[in-house]
């Protein structure tokens, strides 16, 4: 046995195995450490549209969420512009102060209502966060609207000031909220898709690649370079279309949300897929297997800068800014919209398509400059001069 352990170890891809599996514990580790850390201290960065159409009556009590909530608000648009905005994902809630509002707060016996508007075509992680947001400034508001409404009742009704203060701080609930949402989606399952699609996608095509490369240098000394360029552009291109066909009808078959329609849902994968062909394939062309290496550290970059899992708007400005140059970023963007519906899908496309044919572009000026090994019984330069 020690002697076969001697044997392996003089092996290169033994070697080659046990240093990736090292390279995977570094790369992610510091890549999502650094990534993730100070998420928490970065929510002004989202947005909370805060829409009052009771006018001058609740101007207070929305200029004070303004003022309180831990998010950036913006409070000059109407509620078909925050919905329409919260549909491009440009804001992360709409919340809807409605006329009448403080009227019925000086009602006895009513309670007034503060509709919230949430986009569930997002990382799980926004949802959850405007959930709890949502029944926070409720019970805020309930608190103050409370005291103050049924202490201007009890006041004009002849109480004392004081008495009314005391039994105001007394009395139930006046505010109500209710939360809607767009674009809903069906289950956990569903809400995983985009980061699961990414993760698939991405490792399938880098061991295809790795295997492709292989065989690829195995033939180099048979055909030319742009004759094995040529068949790596159609074996992409069709491994893509199939490879995304099994995955798009396993999806749906499981119960997967399609609002789109399956065939856009599978040709925006097709294309994704073949744009992480092509972008992973780049790197072992320029550098052979070390490629594999780059290919780690572009799959843990992806995943934390994509969106998948945390919004992007919560991440610091160098994995926000590198993210808008991967493939990933844009493919979440688009599953997104084809998967849970809304727009957008057509602007991720057109980005993923300039990041496929930067990737092919440079993947063919590679191809081109290395050096090419001679065919099999073909004559070296010295042989030909001879003859």
């Amino acid at each position: 046995m020690l002697q076969a352990l001697r044997t392996l170890f003089k092996k290169p891809p033994v070697i080659v195995g046990i240093v990736t599996a090292l390279m995977f514990q570094v790369i992610f580790s510091v890549i999502w450490m650094t990534a993730y850390s100070g998420v928490n201290d970065r929510t002004k960065e989202l947005t909370v549209a805060i829409v009052n159409e009771d006018g001058e009556m609740s101007k207070g009590i929305a200029d004070s969420l303004a003022g309180t909530l831990p998010f950036h608000t913006v409070s000059n648009l109407s509620a078909a512009e925050a919905l329409d905005q919260l549909d491009h994902h440009k804001v992360h809630m709409v919340l809807d102060i409605p006329a009448g509002f403080n009227e019925l707060l000086q009602t006895a016996g009513s309670t007034a209502e503060i509709k919230y508007t949430i986009n569930e075509a997002n990382p799980v992680t926004i949802k959850s966060m405007m959930q709890g947001v949502s029944q926070s400034v409720t019970n805020t508001i309930n608190k103050q609207a409370t005291a103050q409404g049924v202490q201007t009742v009890l006041t004009a009704s002849g109480a004392p000031a004081d008495q009314a203060a005391e039994a105001a701080t007394n009395l139930t609930t006046r505010v109500e909220g209710t939360t809607t949402s767009i674009n809903p989606v069906n289950g956990m399952n569903n809400q995983m898709v985009p980061m699961m699609m990414v993760l698939a996608s991405y490792v399938g095509a880098m061991i295809m690649g790795m295997n492709l490369q292989t065989a690829m240098g195995m033939l180099s000394s048979t055909y030319s370079r742009l004759t094995l360029f040529g068949a790596r552009v159609v074996i992409n291109v069709g491994s893509a279309l199939v490879v995304s066909l099994l995955g798009s009808s396993l999806i749906v078959a499981l119960g997967g949300q399609i609002e789109q329609g399956f065939v856009a849902f599978w040709l925006f994968q097709a294309l994704f897929l073949c744009t992480f062909m092509f972008f992973s394939q780049f790197f072992l062309i320029c550098f052979g297997p070390a490629g594999s290496l780059f290919n780690i550290i572009s799959l843990s970059l992806q995943l934390v800068s994509s969106g998948a899992m945390v919004p992007r708007e919560l991440l610091n400005s160098f994995y926000s800014g590198i993210g808008q140059y991967l493939p990933a970023t844009y493919a979440v963007q688009g599953i997104l919209s084809v998967q849970l519906g809304g727009p957008g899908v057509q602007s991720a496309a057109g980005s993923i398509v300039i990041v496929l044919l930067v990737a092919v572009a440079l993947s063919l000026v590679v191809t081109l400059l290395k050096k090419q090994r001679m065919p099999a019984g073909a004559p070296s330069p010295a042989q030909a001069a001879n003859n």
